[in-house]
């Protein structure tokens, strides 16, 4: 409260964020004490953050450092190790002195490609730093569309295409700035396919499987083919005539969103 008043002068406002800190906390309909810090997804917090590490980015400014911060999530970029374990060593002494502590198991002196900052990381292509989705990040959104995409689901193939559609495009916008093509198509292809096995497992049998494919259009041989391994949802969601008979065109229809 000590170096918000040195930025706010109302003292009405310094009341209502006192008071906001010593609120209690509901916990399964009961009113608890709290005795520190900020409800956490709060508006106040990311604020009060950036008031009380204000002088961190000061002094990385201070030495030249290049360096992204984001809440209590920071990232400090240096030409060697060792001056990484210089930079460390200093930032637990500046955050102790503001009282706080270094997460030692979420942080590290390593090469950029290693960590990751809000979900991305970096790569080189000839010799040129990129940015891509942190392999961490990716494999939440994976078991996100996992989850929509489950078997056990009892829903309609539009029913989950609505629920990606309410998914996809605000993971898309937020990794926009990520320059890897490549995994984006990939991804298409993956959410495709897994559409594809669930359309399987709700035709269930070999006989609606290949019923299903002649009707939309796939060669009497190749529909046969496919019906016959038709338990194997995951592998036959690849094969040609699923590919045939629910082409991207049809997800497109259907709108799917697209990530590429």
């Amino acid at each position: 409260m000590g170096k918000v008043a040195k930025r706010i002068g109302d003292k009405r406002m310094l009341g209502l964020i006192r008071r906001y800190l010593e609120a209690g906390i509901m916990v399964n309909g009961v009113v608890m004490e709290r005795h520190e810090g900020a409800p956490q997804g709060g508006p106040l917090s990311p604020i009060l953050a950036n008031v009380l590490l204000d002088e961190v980015d000061t002094e990385l400014e201070r030495r030249g450092h290049a360096f992204v911060r984001y809440g209590d999530d920071c990232n400090v970029y240096v030409r060697s190790k060792r001056a990484g374990e210089r930079v460390m060593q200093a930032l637990r002494h500046q955050y102790a002195r503001l009282r706080l502590k270094v997460n030692e198991a979420k942080s590290a002196v390593a090469r950029p490609r290693e960590r990751k900052i809000l979900g991305f990381s970096f790569w080189t292509s000839r010799g040129t730093i990129k940015r891509r989705v942190a392999p961490q990040a990716l494999g939440a959104m994976k078991e996100r569309v996992k989850e929509i995409t489950r078997r056990r689901g009892g829903r309609s193939i539009p029913q989950v295409v609505e629920e990606l559609r309410s998914y996809l495009p605000g993971w898309k916008n937020y990794f926009h700035l990520a320059e890897t093509p490549y995994v984006f198509r990939d991804l298409d292809s993956w959410i495709r396919r897994r559409l594809r096995m669930l359309q399987l497992k709700q035709w269930k049998r070999g006989p609606t499987v290949y019923r299903k494919l002649r009707n939309r259009g796939v060669p009497e041989a190749i529909a046969a083919r496919a019906a016959a391994y038709a338990k194997g949802w995951w592998r036959t969601s690849n094969h040609k005539a699923l590919k045939m008979a629910l082409p991207t065109s049809y997800y497109d229809r259907l709108g799917v969103p697209s990530l590429a």
